[in-house]
Order: C-alpha cells, then structure tokens, then sequence
C-alpha cells in the first residue's frame, strides 16, 4: 500500500521469480531456527485435538458412572483395587491442517518501525505453526507445495521443500484442500478484497474452516509520513509522489481501518477467524491467538455465504 489502500506499500527488495527464490532458499534455515525457538517457548499449554471419542487408541482410564454401559468396564484394570473403571478410547481429527504464507512481493516490506519484513515474520509463524501442530499430533502441509506431514519434524520437511522450491506461485494452490480442513494464511491481504472473498467462499463451500493472520507492519497503520515522499507499487512499479504526505494521513488511516473491518466482517460471515498481527509485536503472540481459535474456540457457520 501506498498514499491508498488499494496500493502495495513500496519495498526497496526487488528480482525476479528465481532471484527471491534464491533469496528466500538462503534465509529458510535461519527462519527455521527462529520458528523452533519460538515454539519452544510456547510449547507449554500447547495441545492438539485429541479428546474422548471413538478411536483405536487408548486414551484413559476413568471411574465408572451409574448408567453408562457394561461393555466400556474394564475388568482388568478394575481388578486392581476397590474401583470399576471404563477405558476412554482417543478421537482424532481426521483432517489436515495447511499452512500458507503469502509469498507476494509487497510481503518483503520492512519500515524503519520493525525488525523484520512481512514476509520473514509469516515465514517464521507458519514454521513455528507446523512445529507446535506435528508436536501435538496434527498433520500438516503447505498447499501447493507439500503433501501433508503427521511425523514430528513437519516443519524441517516444509523448510527444506521450501528451499528446494525454485518458485512459490504467489496464488494459493487450494485443489488438494480437502472437505473440514482447516486452513491459516499469513498475508497481508493487500490484493484486491473482491479476490480475496471468492477465493474464500469457494474453500467455505468444502467446508474448509478458514483462519486468516493479517501481518501488518506498523508503518502500514500509521502512516508515518511528511513532507515530499515518493511511494511504489512493488507489484507494478507504479509511483506517486506526494509533495506533504501528512496530508494523506487522516484519509489513509479511515480507510486502512475499513479494509481490516470489511475483512474481518467477511471472515465472521463464513465462520472463518481473523487474527491481526503487528512485525514490531512479538511472534508468540499471533500463535498464542492461533492456538485459541485452533482449538475450537470459535463457531464454524460454513458455507460462504
């Protein structure tokens, strides 16, 4: 984005197709890092979906209540002491979890207000995404690019597909997306909203539960700008100079604001969340708001409407 919010903001990182490829290549295994240490640091509290259900696997041991039928007891165990107890079986989602971080060129933006670009950060927030899901069991993939992982270190095969990857398409791939998976995408949903909301509605007729992380970075919001300043599109190369940019603030800000509200509003309408994240704000932070509405604290209408 530039003096509008229908620009893209201007990036001093440019190349080609293969140029950021070779670029991203080199930075994956410091990324990797990061997104470990970072899961590390919020692993506790950390789960997956696993809760009482039908399943093969054993999950517990419990007392027996008054009413619940006799084929649950288990003799065996209730043999050992005063106490009949039942043998809980574990439920597992049977679905996959995809990641996807939006690899467009107005992604690589970084102000003089942040440490990272937006690109580096959502990187680092889908590896660490991957790390913390395959540690608690889930099964996760990277549409487009990956099939979907169960084993514990999900996340070194996503970063090393994605060093191998000679091109990321800057479109999501969403035919492997199957029915009542879920899907997070870390953009910054700059492309044009009307895009955006077919894209979505279709994915929501599947029944795909749908997660959107906006990462913003803090120039974006608060458009910290004067005198003469020449803004790029890093999509087009289109250029506007302003020759007192203050002057664009007030009416930049309203609609910065709207376009997050209008996108928020349409997420809602789907039973889809929306999460915004700030690159001068810790990365626990979106995960830790990632785990909340992962693990089913949200409602899922569907459908797209």
């Amino acid at each position: 984005m530039a003096a509008s919010v229908g620009e893209r903001v201007a990036t001093d990182i440019g190349g080609g197709p293969l140029a950021r490829a070779k670029q991203r290549a080199a930075l994956v295994p410091d990324l990797l890092i990061e997104a470990s240490r970072i899961a590390n640091n919020v692993i506790s509290g950390w789960h997956g979906r696993r809760k009482r259900g039908i399943g093969d696997n054993f999950w517990q041991f419990r007392p027996y209540v008054a009413g619940e039928t006799l084929a649950k007891i288990d003799w065996r165990r209730s043999a050992r002491d005063d106490h009949i107890y039942v043998r809980d079986r574990e439920w597992e989602a049977a679905h996959t979890i995809w990641v996807w971080a939006d690899p467009s060129q107005s992604m690589l933006y970084k102000s003089r207000m942040a440490t990272v670009s937006k690109q580096s950060r959502a990187h680092v927030l889908a590896l660490a995404l991957c790390d913390l899901l395959s540690r608690g069991g889930e099964r996760v993939g990277w549409p487009g690019l990956s099939r979907p992982y169960s084993n514990r270190n999900a996340a070194e095969k996503i970063a090393m597909e994605l060093v191998a990857a000679r091109s990321v398409h800057e479109k999501m791939h969403t035919i492997d997306i199957r029915q009542h998976a879920d899907l997070v995408i870390f953009s910054d949903f700059l492309d044009p909203l009307s895009e955006i909301y077919r894209e979505s509605q279709v994915l929501a007729q599947r029944n795909v539960r749908g997660h959107f992380v906006q990462i913003v970075d803090p120039a974006e919001e608060t458009f910290p700008y004067a005198g003469r300043v020449e803004f790029e599109d890093p999509e087009t190369g289109n250029r506007l100079t302003a020759g007192r940019a203050e002057q664009f603030k007030a009416d930049y800000s309203r609609r910065f604001q709207s376009r997050k509200d209008e996108l928020k509003q349409h997420a809602q309408r789907m039973g889809w969340t929306h999460i915004v994240h700030h690159t001068d704000r810790p990365a626990s932070e979106a995960l830790v708001a990632l785990h909340a509405v992962l693990s089913g604290n949200f409602t899922f209408k569907g459908g797209g409407q």
